[in-house]
């Protein structure tokens, strides 16, 4: 096995954990909290839980990004960034970054704060955060459908 292999299939188990993690929390802990009887139970619930999981991904999302960057560079794939079929790996990368600013910038400044300001609207703070996760879904199959057909040149 090539070294280019074993990056493609790290890049590809990082990415499987990080995305299946957003769905697993976005499809199935966001429902089952909405239906927790207490409010203030609802949001310990999604907490305890995304605590956990953010602990994990903080290590695929950038260990995804790690590997990504040593294929291209190993296989001189940069000028391939820049070229319109290829649109999928700029939005690869855009997606890439957001979830670096939300797990390594946004939420250590912010999401504590806005957590605890949710416990006055523990409803209202789960149906922002489904919203969010939700769009963070989309987009992220959106890219990763992208991906796979783009990279079997299925899109150009």
């Amino acid at each position: 096995m090539d070294d280019v292999t074993l990056a493609r299939a790290v890049h590809i188990l990082s990415i499987v954990h990080w995305i299946g993690g957003v769905a697993f929390v976005t499809l199935v802990v966001l429902p089952v909290a909405r239906r927790v009887a207490d409010p203030r139970q609802r949001l310990a619930l999604f907490e305890s839980v995304e605590r956990r999981f953010a602990a994990q991904v903080r290590l695929s999302v950038p260990l995804a990004g790690a590997t990504g960057f040593y294929m291209a560079e190993r296989l001189d794939a940069w000028l391939r960034f820049l070229d319109p079929a290829q649109w999928w790996l700029g939005a690869m990368l855009l997606l890439w970054l957001v979830f670096m600013a939300i797990l390594f910038v946004i939420e250590p400044a912010i999401g504590n704060r806005l957590l605890d300001a949710g416990r006055a609207d523990p409803s209202g703070t789960l149906r922002v955060l489904e919203r969010t996760h939700g769009l963070l879904l989309a987009l992220s199959a959106i890219v990763v459908s992208a991906a796979v057909l783009g990279a079997h040149g299925l899109l150009a």
